[in-house]
């Protein structure tokens, strides 16, 4: 980190703390300087902190961090997560130090992922794998939404998981058409559509896995979405390199769609950065702004397609970027 950074910048964003520290704490101060960091907590949290801090943070009692800030001329803060009134409550206590907004430093960092993290990373995708090869087995007792959701629940917590990264999405039928459906009481029919969009967590490491189940021999218009929803998502994961715009890869997705005329019924991005936090870094869209992928970050392809009232589908993966 210190390579990276030439100001100084106040963290309090959990899951960045967690990152340069490698403590997980609900509140906390992480000052990086050019030539050290410098890790403030309350009581809570003082002897895990220095149990379990990397070698490179000195950790402290939060008493200690206004006699330091205060010999600064000028510190940078996570725009994105500070409010305004906490600011106003810093200007008032750190009165001799002048704070600049800073967007995403921390964030573009954690995008390029060490090898410890893609450990974590590929143990938690085994994990979602195994979940998921087991919900055919829980389909044939025709569950309802909310009851598969919970197999998976039990499921995520036998094969080791910490937790789910997000609320699972479990559709049938014509629940599959909305992106983002909340598990119901709507119970399985034979020939019913099934989607699934699931996450766990390891080591604070998360996944994010999308899968399409069918029932019943497949209609012709499923078939016709499936093999394109397919082609997309192979087409994108084969062009996620190096260097390739972010805006570029939705358009590889959506070309595919197009040629099946289903360019219109894909709704949302084609992906996003993921690892402490299932949604990060980059988001993959033709609508975000231009970034360019990084060797060695993680990514999403969730290529979709959606049909009010009738069915829709979506296909995901990750992908580690070379």
């Amino acid at each position: 980190m210190r390579a990276s950074l030439h100001q100084n910048i106040l963290i309090t964003h959990p899951i960045n703390i967690r990152y340069f520290t490698g403590v997980q704490v609900s509140s906390g101060f992480l000052l990086c300087m050019p030539r050290s960091m410098q890790f403030f907590v309350d009581s809570r949290y003082r002897e895990e902190a220095r149990d379990t801090a990397k070698k490179n943070v000195q950790v402290r009692g939060c008493d200690e961090l206004e006699p330091i800030l205060n010999r600064l001329k000028s510190c940078a803060f996570e725009a994105e997560h500070v409010s305004v009134a906490r600011l106003h409550v810093w200007k008032k206590r750190f009165t001799k130090v002048q704070f600049r907004p800073s967007l995403g430093i921390a964030e573009e960092i954690r995008r390029c992922k060490k090898a410890n993290e893609i450990h974590c990373l590929k143990k938690a995708e085994i994990i979602t794998e195994q979940i998921l090869q087991r919900i055919p087995v829980a389909l044939r007792m025709l569950p309802t939404e909310q009851e598969l959701a919970w197999k998976m629940r039990v499921s995520a917590e036998e094969l080791g998981a910490e937790r789910f990264s997000f609320d699972p999405i479990v559709a049938f039928g014509r629940n599959t058409s909305r992106p983002h459906h909340h598990p119901t009481d709507r119970r399985l029919k034979k020939g019913d559509l099934v989607q699934i969009d699931m996450g766990i967590v390891v080591s604070g490491y998360c996944s994010d896995r999308s899968m399409v189940y069918f029932t019943e021999q497949k209609t012709h218009d499923q078939q016709k979405a499936f093999m394109a929803v397919c082609e997309a998502h192979d087409a994108a994961v084969a062009c996620a390199k190096r260097g390739v715009l972010n805006q570029e890869l939705d358009r590889v997705a959506r070309d595919i769609l197009k040629t099946y005329g289903m360019e219109e019924a894909f709704t949302h991005a084609l992906g996003h950065g993921i690892g402490l936090e299932v949604h990060e870094g980059i988001t993959i869209s033709a609508h975000a702004p231009a970034k360019k992928l990084l060797k060695g970050e993680v990514i999403t392809i969730e290529p979709g397609v959606y049909f009010p009232g009738r069915f829709g589908m979506r296909v995901e993966s990750m992908v580690y970027v070379q």
